[in-house]
């Protein structure tokens, strides 16, 4: 099985490759303005082959850098069966208090529209687009329940939230919100073109809100990375369910 997985920068991308293989020496492929990160075979059918890439900050990085790289995937004939967005992130309360994991039901892009009268018109209501990108229910649940994580939606932002007010205004527009991150739904709109099924995975490494980095959880949120991606390759290395549902 192939994955892609796909972070903002390179402490959560080392996260996720020791959780997927600690004892793996690095193999780097190239790709235009990025390396990735390759652990296990992934020839045959049933070894785990994962690339990693740390693509940047935010919805945009993250598309061309996915997209980039499920192309070249393509072109090799080698096209990912999986695409996981993920890294640290903030967590909504009482939701995903920090320290949670949240594995995305659905990948939201919440302040992808336009401000109106009446408030926020998501980019669907305009009629340009999707606003969100639903994950493999059966692959969601199987991860979710081997993590001991919270399943929720993931909201990708362009602006991380920074105030109280924002953070209620996000949680009365998405009750079901688990975590806030800036990647995700570039993933999966890249994802989407591929017809390429598409997790997110945050560890909560602070609360949606005010901005106090002395409350921060950055190793704490690393490791627990880091874990969530050895439970990950357990589920899928046992092959059911799969991620195509």
């Amino acid at each position: 099985m192939r994955l892609l997985v796909v972070t903002a920068v390179t402490a959560e991308r080392e996260a996720a490759a020791r959780g997927l293989d600690p004892a793996a020496p690095p193999t780097e492929l190239t790709l235009p303005g990025h390396v990735l990160r390759r652990t296990g075979d992934g020839n045959a059918p049933g070894p785990l082959r994962a690339d990693l890439l740390a693509a940047g900050v935010g919805p945009a990085a993250a598309a061309a850098a996915a997209g980039a790289a499920l192309t070249a995937a393509a072109l090799r004939g080698e096209p990912y069966h999986l695409a996981v967005a993920a890294g640290i992130g903030g967590g909504f309360a009482p939701n995903a208090p920090v320290g949670a994991v949240v594995v995305a039901d659905r990948i939201v892009a919440a302040d992808l529209g336009a401000d109106s009268p009446e408030g926020f018109l998501p980019i669907d209501t305009l009629g340009f687009g999707r606003a969100a990108h639903a994950c493999p229910p059966r692959l969601g649940t199987a991860v979710a329940r081997a993590l001991g994580a919270t399943r929720a939606s993931v909201l990708t932002v362009s602006t991380a939230t920074g105030t109280a007010e924002r953070a209620r205004a996000l949680a009365r527009a998405h009750p079901d919100a688990g975590a806030e991150a800036m990647e995700g739904f570039g993933v999966a709109e890249a994802a989407a073109v591929h017809d390429t099924p598409v997790l997110e995975i945050r560890a909560v490494s602070n609360a949606v809100g005010p901005r106090d980095r002395s409350a921060w959880r950055i190793g704490e949120a690393l490791a627990a990375l880091q874990q969530s991606f050895c439970a990950l390759r357990t589920v899928l290395e046992k092959g059911a369910p799969p991620p195509y549902d």
